[in-house]
C-alpha cells in the first residue's frame, strides 16, 4: 500500500551554466535566467510503501512530516536556491536537480519503516517532476 503526503515550500532561483556566456544562458532558461532571480511555490509529494501495520498505518503521518520537515523543509522554504541551499551549489538549481537533491536527502540514512517509493516535486502546473525513490 502507498501513502502520499503533500507539503509546500517557497524557494527563489536563477538557472545560469557557469560554462555558457550570458547571451547562451538566456537563450537557454529564457525568464528562468533573469539577474535577479525568481520564486515558486512547490508542491511536494513524497510517497511512502508499506504494509499496514497492527495500528492499520502504513507510516505515522507525524514521524513522515518530521523526517520531511528536518530534511527538506526547514532547509528549502523561502530561501534563494543558488546561494542558502549546500545541496545546490554545485549544481545548475533546475527543479529536476531540486528533485534529485531532495531524494538524496531523504534517502540517507531512511528512518522509517515505510520504504520511499517516490519524490514528486511541482515547480508550476505544467512543470512536474518525479523520481522513484530506492529505500529498502
Amino acid at each position: 500500500m502507498k501513502l502520499t503526503r503533500r507539503y509546500r515550500f517557497s524557494a527563489s532561483h536563477r538557472l545560469a551554466t557557469p560554462a555558457l556566456s550570458e547571451e547562451e544562458n538566456r537563450q537557454l532558461y529564457g525568464k528562468c535566467n533573469n539577474p535577479f532571480g525568481h520564486g515558486h511555490d512547490y508542491v511536494l509529494d513524497v510517497t511512502v510503501e508499506g504494509a499496514p501495520d497492527k495500528n492499520g498505518l502504513v507510516v505515522e503521518r507525524h514521524a513522515l512530516d518530521q523526517v520531511v520537515r528536518s530534511r527538506v523543509l526547514d532547509q528549502l522554504d523561502h530561501r534563494n536556491l543558488n546561494v542558502d541551499v549546500p545541496a545546490m551549489a554545485k549544481v545548475v538549481p533546475t527543479t529536476e536537480n531540486l528533485a534529485s537533491a531532495i531524494r538524496t536527502s531523504l534517502e540517507r540514512d531512511w528512518p522509517l519503516a515505510a520504504r520511499l517509493s517516490r519524490v514528486r516535486i511541482s515547480e508550476t502546473d505544467r512543470n512536474i517532476f518525479e523520481l522513484e525513490g530506492s529505500s529498502r
